[in-house]
C-alpha cells in the first residue's frame, strides 16, 4: 500500500520559517504530481503549491514570495520551506500526491491520488 507520512509542523511566532517534508513509500511505479495543501477552521481545504513531474510549479497568491515547493524524486519526497509566516498562514497541511501504483496482484498500473494524515502549522501573532 502506499502511503504519505508527513513531518515538521509546529508552533512558530510571526515572522518564522518551518519546513514540512512529506515522504511517499509503497509500491509506486511512478509520481505525477507532488504537492500542499490547507485547511483552516472553519475554511475550506485550498491548495497551496503543487509541483507536477516536469510542469510548472503552482503557488496560491496568498504564500508567493514567502514559501518554496521542492522536490527529491529519488526519495519520493517533497518539501515545503515556509518563510516569513503570518498568523493567518495557520492551518493543518496536507500533501499530496498523483502516485501511479498497482493496488492489488494482477491490477494493471494506474494513477491514484492519496492524501498524509495532516500536520499542524500555528503562527501566533
Amino acid at each position: 500500500q502506499v502511503q504519505l507520512v508527513e513531518s515538521g509542523g509546529g508552533l512558530v511566532q510571526a515572522g518564522g520559517s518551518l519546513r514540512l517534508s512529506c515522504a511517499a513509500s509503497g509500491r509506486i511505479f511512478s509520481i505525477n504530481n507532488m504537492g500542499w495543501y490547507r485547511q483552516a477552521p472553519g475554511k475550506q481545504r485550498e491548495l497551496v503549491a503543487n509541483m507536477p513531474s516536469g510542469g510548472r510549479i503552482n503557488y496560491v497568491d496568498s504564500i508567493k514570495g514567502r514559501f518554496t515547493i521542492s522536490r527529491d524524486n529519488a526519495k519520493n519526497t517533497v518539501y515545503l520551506q515556509m518563510d516569513s509566516l503570518k498568523p493567518e498562514d495557520t492551518a493543518v497541511y496536507y500533501c499530496n500526491a498523483e502516485i501511479v501504483t498497482s493496488p492489488s496482484p494482477g491490477l494493471s498500473p494506474a494513477s491514484y491520488n492519496y492524501w498524509g494524515q495532516g500536520t499542524q502549522v500555528t503562527v501566533s501573532s
